[in-house]
């Protein structure tokens, strides 16, 4: 099975688990963009440096851009047992509040207490 560990959410446990929470945590994020900076690959290790872009821009006009990573396990077959996504939410936060964006209708917070076990399966 899979393990995804999202910054925000935390720890989310099996395949159809993880595609419930991705339909539900992106609801309303459909113009937030993920670019990929590079991605390096150590056996069945694989680590992926990415930005996040939130729509809008900050008040001295700069994009609200943020830095992350995830780290990956492949487990044969085209397939990846486990994620892990590195982000500094605070930086998300203030770039939230820096450019005025505001959740759409439908949108879900993450749960108050996550589970924040990282270990690989």
């Amino acid at each position: 099975d899979a393990i995804y560990n999202d910054p925000a959410w935390g720890r989310i446990e099996g395949a159809d688990e993880i595609r419930t929470f991705m339909r539900e945590s992106m609801v309303g994020l459909d113009d937030w963009r993920f670019p990929i900076e590079f991605t390096a690959i150590d056996g069945d290790h694989v680590v992926i440096k990415w930005t996040q872009i939130i729509p809008g821009t900050r008040p001295d006009g700069t994009p609200a851009v943020q830095s992350g990573y995830s780290h990956l396990l492949y487990a044969g077959d085209g397939k990846f047992s486990y994620e892990e996504d590195l982000l500094n939410m605070t930086h998300v936060l203030e770039d939230l509040a820096a450019t005025g964006w505001a959740p759409v209708d439908g949108f879900n917070l993450p749960p108050a207490n996550p589970d924040r076990d990282w270990s690989h399966p």
